[in-house]
């Protein structure tokens, strides 16, 4: 297992591209409400209701783009989709530039990119699909894994000290410039790619649309791991703007230390995405999922007890440090099973209702938990959020599943 393997040189094209869109996007982090606050003057509720719409709507757009990208070639769709983000976000250095920038351009860019992510991902999943093995998947999103969380690790420093040198709209030209380069390295992978069958048929039928969620909802493991991914995440993301009150406001972090307690923790993302590959030729797949699932839960209740000084950032790197590593183990591991999972006739329309589903449970719990921390101050409502995720072990799956959904 200490060997590196090999998985060619047109995976070696997908990873680039993979590598330059992250930590480009990385660069961007948490650009647009900062463009919305530092030049639009935009309030806490115009702010939110940028997270919160952009990713609604976008889900809402994407329904249709499941059964599209599942009848057309994947990586022509991967490449659109990064052009199509480019355009979007090169929308804001243009309009900034000539004095005509609003807040529903940054609202419409938001949608945009919501769409064409959860577009690029279906078409990127079902692509890898045909591209490697089975026994090369884990490998392959193990590798995913690690270059996000390497990319976390150094990009919103960066960009936070770019910003601070050459203005609010450089992370913008650099994360339109990854996807950029990102559409040139998957142009660069070249290779034929089989049509789709189904290709010619003149319209999108009802059933195409919800035909992702029935895969998902008719085979028992897959639908315990979606209710229970979409559930967590939508918990943590959810309370990601309340923690940012209580640091920043309540307990006084500064800036810097701020930054620090969620850019260094994400180093265990990193260990934890190259660990799981020899946990699970070790352990089995299933255990490992269902261990690292479990444990993932675990950590953020203690965020809610975090107080003033050295102690405080010392707690919240501890515990976003086991958080992150359990995460960066469980995320490959799940990918790879979704993919082994689904038939390949319904992988991009399986992934985009996974996604669609994530964008808007995400989007409905941090528009509840903001309403929840106004009645009850930010620390009361992470501590529910936190309560709420011990619970969520309970959806895992009990049992091996057999064959494919669908």
């Amino acid at each position: 297992m200490s060997g590196r393997r090999a998985l060619g040189r047109r995976f070696g094209w997908l990873w680039a591209a993979y590598a330059v869109s992250s930590y480009g996007t990385s660069l961007g982090f948490g650009a647009l409400p900062l463009i919305a606050v530092i030049v639009l003057h935009s309030g806490p509720a115009q702010v939110s209701a940028l997270a919160a719409a952009g990713l609604a709507v976008g889900a809402a757009v994407a329904i249709p783009l499941g059964p599209w990208v599942e009848f057309r070639r994947k990586r022509p769709v991967m490449i659109a989709m990064d052009l199509t983000r480019f355009a979007a976000l090169m929308s804001i250095p243009i309009a900034f530039a000539f004095g005509w920038l609003s807040f529903a351009q940054l609202l419409v860019v938001s949608i945009v990119l919501a769409a064409a992510k959860i577009a690029f991902n279906a078409a990127s999943g079902a692509y890898l699909k045909t591209l490697l093995p089975p026994e090369d998947l884990l490998v392959a999103n193990s590798r995913f894994e690690s270059t996000m969380w390497s990319a976390t690790v150094v990009g919103p420093p960066l960009g936070g000290a770019a910003i601070g040198i050459f203005g609010p709209v450089t992370t913008v030209m650099a994360n339109a410039a990854g996807y950029l380069l990102s559409a040139l390295g998957l142009r660069a992978i070249g290779g034929s790619e089989p049509r789709p069958a189904g290709t010619g048929a003149p319209r999108l039928r009802a059933g195409d649309l919800l035909e992702g969620w029935r895969c998902i909802l008719t085979h028992p493991p897959l639908r315990r791991l979606f209710f229970n991914t979409i559930l967590v995440n939508g918990l943590l993301l959810a309370t990601e703007p309340l923690l940012a009150v209580l640091l920043l406001g309540h307990l006084k972090f500064a800036p810097w230390e701020y930054g620090l307690a969620f850019a260094l923790p994400c180093i265990g993302g990193l260990a934890g995405a190259r660990l799981s590959r020899r946990l699970v030729a070790r352990f089995g797949q299933r255990k490992v999922m269902l261990t690292a699932g479990a444990l993932r839960a675990c950590w953020p209740l203690g965020l809610a007890f975090v107080q003033p000084g050295v102690p405080g950032i010392v707690l919240v790197i501890a515990l976003q440090f086991g958080l992150v590593t359990c995460i960066g183990v469980y995320n490959p591991v799940l990918a790879t099973y979704r993919l082994n999972h689904t038939a390949p006739d319904r992988v991009a329309r399986t992934l985009s209702a996974w996604s669609i589903s994530g964008s808007a449970t995400v989007a409905a719990l941090t528009a509840v938990w903001g309403l929840l921390a106004a009645a009850t101050g930010p620390r009361a409502a992470i501590a529910i959020a936190g309560i709420l995720l011990l619970a969520t072990p309970f959806l895992l799956p009990r049992q091996e599943a057999v064959g494919v959904s669908g």
